[in-house]
C-alpha cells in the first residue's frame, strides 16, 4: 500500500542559479561587524575608551583628555614628575650635613656646641658603632654583638642614674641620651683607629687610651648637663658614670 505526500514546489530565483543565493548568503556572514560598546551614560565623568586596537581616535582623546604621556607635568590635581620628590635620605631621616656637625663639635673637648645636639638622631650613633666594629675586625676582633649590646646597656644604665639624680627636674629622655652617647663614641672610635698602628702591651698603649677616655668623658657630660635639666649639681656623678661607659669600651679596644 502506498502513500502519497504533498510536495511543494521549489521556486528558484531568476537565472535558475540556486548557488547564487548561497553564496551571497556566506558573503554577508562574513561581513565584519563593530566591536560592542556599552550604551554611554549622560552622567557619568568618565568618557567610555573603546577597545578597538586599531582605533587611532580612541588613543588620542585619552592622551589629550588624561594630560598625555606618563611623567607630564600638566596633570590636573598634582604633578608627576620626581624632580619634585624629597631626597631618599631625607625621607628617611638621614641628615649628612647635620651628622657632619655633630661629629665636628665633639672634635673639640673645651667648646662642644650643645646648641646641634638638641634634635636626636641615631644615624651618626649607628655610623660610629659601624666604624668601631669595622676598625676592630681589622685587629682581628669580631665583637660586633658584643658593641652593640654595651652600647644599649650603656644607655640604658645612663639614663636612668641621670633621672634619679635629676629627680622630678629630670627630662632626659632615652633617645637623647643614646644619641649623646653614640656621637661622643668618636674618641673610642679614633683610638681603636690608632692602635692599629701602635704596638700591641706597654704603658704607652695604656696612656692613649686614658687620653681618650678623658676626652669622651668631658664632652659626654657637658652634652647631658646642657642638654637636660638638673644635671649642674651631680655634674660630678654623673661625670663618673660617663667615664665608666668610655673605660669600658676602651678595654675592647686595649685588650
Amino acid at each position: 500500500m502506498t502513500k502519497e505526500f504533498a510536495v511543494p514546489p521549489v521556486v528558484f530565483p531568476s537565472g535558475g542559479n540556486p548557488s547564487a543565493v548561497g553564496s551571497n548568503n556566506i558573503q554577508q556572514r562574513r561581513v565584519a561587524t563593530a566591536p560592542f560598546q556599552p550604551p554611554r551614560s549622560s552622567t557619568s565623568s568618565i568618557p567610555f575608551m573603546s577597545f578597538d586596537i586599531g582605533s587611532a581616535a580612541a588613543a588620542s582623546s585619552s592622551s589629550s583628555l588624561f594630560g598625555g604621556p606618563i611623567g607630564s607635568s600638566s596633570i590636573p590635581g598634582g604633578s608627576a614628575s620626581f624632580e619634585d620628590e624629597e631626597p631618599l635620605l631625607d625621607e628617611l631621616g638621614i641628615h649628612p650635613d647635620q651628622i657632619w656637625r655633630k661629629t665636628k663639635s665633639i672634635l673639640n673637648p673645651f667648646r662642644s656646641n650643645p646648641a646641634v645636639h638638641k634634635d636626636s638622631d641615631l644615624s651618626g650613633p649607628i655610623l660610629l658603632y659601624m666604624s668601631l666594629c669595622l676598625f676592630q675586625l681589622l685587629a682581628g676582633k669580631i665583637q660586633f654583638g658584643v658593641i652593640l649590646g654595651w652600647i644599649v646597656v650603656s644607655s640604658i644604665f645612663l639614663y636612668i642614674v641621670f633621672n634619679m639624680l635629676a629627680g622630678r627636674n629630670g627630662n632626659l629622655d632615652l633617645h637623647r641620651c643614646t644619641s649623646v652617647i653614640g656621637y661622643c663614641m668618636l674618641p673610642v672610635v679614633i683610638l681603636s683607629a690608632a692602635s692599629l698602628f701602635v704596638p700591641q702591651g706597654g704603658s704607652f698603649r695604656i696612656a692613649v687610651a686614658a687620653v681618650f677616655v678623658l676626652w669622651a668623658t668631658r664632652v659626654c657630660t657637658g652634652l647631658m648637663v646642657a642638654l637636660a635639666d638638673g644635671g649642674d649639681e651631680h655634674r660630678g656623678l654623673i661625670a663618673y658614670a660617663c667615664f665608666l661607659i668610655y673605660t669600658l669600651f676602651s678595654l675592647l679596644v686595649i685588650f
